[in-house]
Formats: structure tokens, C-alpha cells, sequence
């Protein structure tokens, strides 16, 4: 079995002083300094993508499972959290740091849902430059229940794959014009620091040439050793395939498996478009 090379002690610029792949003690005490901030501009210059012209709409959806606080009494409540970044804010929020912010209001007293939302909304909006949306659900709230990707899965071609790394040269369409969703359980990339594998399903829906199915699994298991965030693979996907069958219409959504009680589930389009909601995936 071969597999790449990889710096174990390489970490990109953007990454020097972040918490990720690092040990990191507990906060005691909530502290929104724990948030680390990350410039979208630098993995997005080697795709093309310009700040102030996205050639996409989107967001990044983040469920917190691991979220709770005490009430003005001492006594703890626990929740989901479900917060939406929109792609066009300057900056993501690495996960770690994310996981740490949270875990620093475990002892914080908040007088209700209203106050802790506000307290959210203020803190992450402002590590990412927009305005980030903030909602707490019951830990059995019918809309985390798991839900199959709506489409036809593309996984049961039995093909030959021998290229781990993205090439959109696998890429191709036909002239037949067509409208249809197309989803696959097989994307995995790995965290550009830790090298952790990030295991994920993704969702494509388009009109426009009609893409080579083979082509496109093959396409898509190439990010099986590439490493980055999930944002970025996302809008990876998205540019290579505009690039290479100019639809009329896009979307690119993918539903990664959770990690250190968070997910995370980006998507982009072209204007206009919007993933189904409500929706989770059973392995999430």
C-alpha cells in the first residue's frame, strides 16, 4: 500500500498560531478570545475565486452538540446549536477554537435562551465578519432526525480508481441538456494540519451538460488524500465543475461526519439556488 508523503510539523501560514493539532487545556471560564479566525482570501487566490466578486452564494452550516450553560440557579441545561456563516464573509472560524469557545460557557450563568443566543450571535459574527445566525434546539428536536440525501447515488459503479489527488480532467458532460441531483457517500479529505480524515457525502445538483458519471465519482474520490478545509473543498468542487461543464445551474452541498461534537455542512451556488433543508444524514 502506497500513500503520500506528508510534514507531519508543516502547518500553512494561516494555521500558525491556531489551536488545531495542538493540546489544548479546558476553559473554566467563557472567553470569546478562544475563537481563531481564518482569512477565506488565502485558499481562495489559487482558485481563481476573487473577495467582492464570489461567483457563488452559500453558507456554512455548523451543528454543536456539546452545547450547555447554567441557569441564574447553578443548574445546567444542554441543547443543540445550529449556526449558519454565510460564504461571504471574510473569514471561517477554525474548529477547534470553536469547540474551546463553547466548552468556556459550560459554568456561565445566562437569564435564558434569549441571552445566550445574543451572546452567540455577537461573538461569532464578529470572529467572521457577518452576521452569523444562532438557533438552540431540543436535544430531540424532530429536525436533527437523520434524513437520506434526497437524488441518485452515483457509489455502485464499479470502476477503476488509481488517482487520489482532485484532477478535473475526469470531468465530462455530454450535449444532452439535463436537470438532475446526483449524491455520493465516498468523499474524504484530511485536515490540512492534523492529517485526521474528514469523511463526508455530497450532494450535486445541476442543469446544464449532462455529466459523465464515471468521470465524476472518479473526480470526487480524488480528494481522498487531499488535505483542506471543508469550506474550501466545497467551493473546490463547485469551481472545477463550472469550469468544466458551464451548467446553467449549481449546487454543491456536502454533510460531513461530525468531529469533537461538532459538523459542519457547507454549500454553494449559483444565485438563487438553496440546498433541501431540513436535512441530516444518519452517520452525521
Amino acid at each position: 500500500m502506497s500513500t503520500i508523503p506528508r510534514d507531519p510539523h508543516h502547518r500553512p501560514d494561516t494555521l500558525t498560531d491556531a489551536p488545531l493539532g495542538r493540546e489544548s487545556e479546558y476553559p473554566e471560564r467563557y472567553d470569546a478570545q478562544l475563537l481563531f479566525p481564518i482569512e477565506r482570501a488565502a485558499n481562495r487566490k489559487p482558485l481563481g475565486i476573487e473577495e467582492g466578486a464570489l461567483p457563488f452564494v452559500g453558507e456554512d452550516e455548523w451543528h454543536a452538540f456539546e452545547l450547555s450553560w447554567l441557569t441564574p440557579r447553578g443548574k445546567p441545561c444542554v441543547a443543540v446549536a445550529r449556526f449558519r456563516l454565510p460564504a461571504s464573509s471574510p473569514r471561517l472560524i477554525e474548529s477547534k477554537s470553536w469547540k474551546l469557545y463553547l466548552n468556556s460557557l459550560n459554568q456561565t450563568r445566562f437569564a435564558g435562551h434569549d441571552e445566550l443566543i445574543e451572546t452567540l450571535k455577537r461573538d461569532l459574527s464578529e470572529a467572521a465578519g457577518a452576521e452569523v445566525s444562532v438557533e438552540i434546539l431540543a436535544v430531540d428536536d424532530s429536525e436533527l432526525n437523520p434524513r437520506p440525501l434526497p437524488g441518485e447515488c452515483i457509489d455502485d459503479q464499479d470502476i477503476e480508481i488509481s488517482d487520489y489527488t482532485p484532477s478535473p480532467e475526469h470531468l465530462a458532460v455530454s450535449d444532452e441538456i439535463v436537470e438532475e441531483t446526483l449524491t455520493s457517500h465516498l468523499l474524504k479529505s484530511n485536515c490540512p494540519v492534523t492529517g485526521q480524515p474528514d469523511w463526508g457525502s455530497v450532494l450535486i445538483r445541476y442543469r446544464g451538460p449532462r455529466l459523465d458519471r464515471e468521470g465524476l465519482l472518479r473526480y470526487i474520490v480524488g480528494y481522498r488524500q487531499h488535505q483542506d478545509f471543508h469550506e474550501h473543498c466545497v467551493e473546490h468542487i463547485f469551481m472545477d465543475l463550472m469550469d468544466k461543464a458551464r451548467p446553467e445551474r449549481l449546487l454543491v452541498l456536502a454533510r460531513y461526519v461530525r468531529r469533537g461534537g461538532l459538523d459542519i455542512s457547507p454549500w454553494r451556488g449559483t444565485p438563487g439556488e438553496a440546498p433541501p433543508t431540513p436535512l441530516r444524514l444518519a452517520r452525521q
